[in-house]
């Protein structure tokens, strides 16, 4: 992690948010000078369509947005630069009874970049491209690494090697593994992009749900995907081991969207093993040592990979007082504890564990869990 994260906040831009989204986007752009969204430019978007502005928060600041238009699909088919599409900067362009959803800019500040906050992003316009019945969502990437291989290849020839991953491009490879796909190469798209020698490439996610018959569409989301996680009993050297093996699962079930990652109950058992000259009940108080660890680190990871984690119950002091005990971590950066309520004889007995006395539901980004 880059920096220690408390809450991320994914919502629609409000003009408030402004000086900090000018912050931003000279900080992420720091090559294009004074080319920012003026404060006009952003009031006039969210008058004419604030449900396409998003921006994403850490710590409640503005550390990166996405910013979109609806447009016909004939214009978008068309071969346009980018002052065309937007319209001279203007947003005249802007259509709501258009087919297509344009993403105009997108960017995270450097310092938050490889913590999936860009996916993030990019899955709240496909939520609004399905929501709204648009076709598809369509923009035209910059390919910032080309001006290394201008030289001795073809823009043609790159974005091949990059769908090979023989090159990697920051913002191509990343939008090649979004779902997008390439529909061709522009020409003088974004004058004074250098990085770029001035080409993008116009890519497109399909919307498979469209239906050009006019429907209501349910903007609640109907269906949630758990990763339910098999947990092998194995010898675990320490705890970064285990924060590793949990990982590589957390890796997996996030890579199929997957809303939650659920752990099994004493899934750290294995970190026992360093404890077993002692006795029962001293050994499992020494394995509560890792709860506050655990819970840190799967507060991280829940950000990481934009997935809410359950992380199976641990034994955990309380005020001095033994708890079987679990964390529910959101991809928002908060966390929950739970405490188990019917512990068994052999927890009391040979563990000395007490059990809890509040039945509770949890809000989530899915609705309430219990």
């Amino acid at each position: 992690m880059q920096a220690e994260i408390n809450k991320v906040e994914l919502r629609n831009l409000k003009i408030e948010d402004y000086k900090e989204l000018k912050n931003s986007m000279i900080e992420s752009y720091p090559e294009m000078v004074d080319d920012y969204w003026k404060e006009a430019d952003i009031k006039k978007l969210l008058k004419i369509f604030p449900a396409g502005q998003l921006v994403i928060l850490v710590d409640d600041i503005v550390v990166g947005a996405a910013l979109s238009l609806i447009l016909d699909e004939d214009l978008v088919e068309k071969n346009h630069d980018y002052a065309k599409i937007t319209g001279n900067y203007t947003f005249s362009t802007h259509t709501p009874n258009g087919e297509v959803l344009y993403g105009i800019d997108v960017f995270v500040v450097p310092k938050y970049r490889g913590l999936r906050l860009g996916r993030r992003l990019y899955d709240a316009r496909k939520e609004i491209c399905e929501q709204l019945n648009l076709k598809s969502i369509v923009f035209a990437g910059r390919i910032p690494n080309y001006s290394q291989y201008a030289q001795e290849l073809t823009p043609k020839t790159y974005i091949d090697k990059v769908k090979r991953k023989e090159i990697h491009d920051p913002v191509l490879s990343f939008q090649l593994s979004n779902e997008f796909h390439v529909m061709r190469i522009m020409k003088n798209y974004l004058e004074g992009d250098r990085k770029s020698k001035e080409f993008a490439v116009l890519l497109e996610w399909n919307n498979i749900y469209y239906d050009e018959s006019p429907q209501i569409i349910n903007i609640t989301k109907s269906v949630i995907r758990l990763g339910l996680i098999q947990w092998q009993m194995r010898p675990l050297g320490n705890l970064e081991a285990l924060f590793e093996q949990s990982e590589f699962f957390i890796d997996a079930v996030s890579g199929y969207g997957s809303d939650f990652a659920v752990f099994p109950e004493l899934f750290i058992a294995p970190l026992m093993a360093d404890y077993n000259h002692l006795s029962e009940a001293d050994a499992i108080r020494e394995l509560a040592k890792y709860a506050e660890p655990i819970r840190k680190r799967f507060q991280e990871l829940a950000i990481s990979y934009n997935i809410n984690i359950i992380t199976g119950s641990m034994p955990h002091l309380i005020d001095g007082t033994l708890y079987n005990s679990g964390f529910l971590c959101k991809r928002d950066g908060t966390y929950e504890t739970y405490t188990k309520i019917h512990i068994t004889p052999n927890e009391v007995f040979h563990w000395g564990i007490t059990g809890g006395n509040t039945i509770q539901t949890f809000d989530t980004d899915c609705g309430k869990i219990g």
